[in-house]
């Protein structure tokens, strides 16, 4: 990891969003860490991410035909 990483890391553990806050986490940096990695798998492979992604609608839940 390099220290850009951690900084990454230490910022987004600081601005945990208030849903993350009220779930509580007893390890808010390895809570960053997670949540960063799967932020970039998602920037970084969007097609794959997105047809193995539960929250995606698929074409006919979300209108199309």
């Amino acid at each position: 990891m390099t220290g850009r990483d951690e900084e990454r890391i230490g910022q987004r553990a600081s601005e945990l969003h208030p849903e993350e806050v009220a779930a509580g986490s007893d390890v808010p940096l390895e809570q960053a860490e997670a949540i960063l990695a799967e932020s970039d798998d998602r920037t970084d492979e969007p097609e794959r991410t997105q047809r193995e992604s539960t929250q995606t609608l698929d074409d006919k839940r979300a209108g199309s035909s």
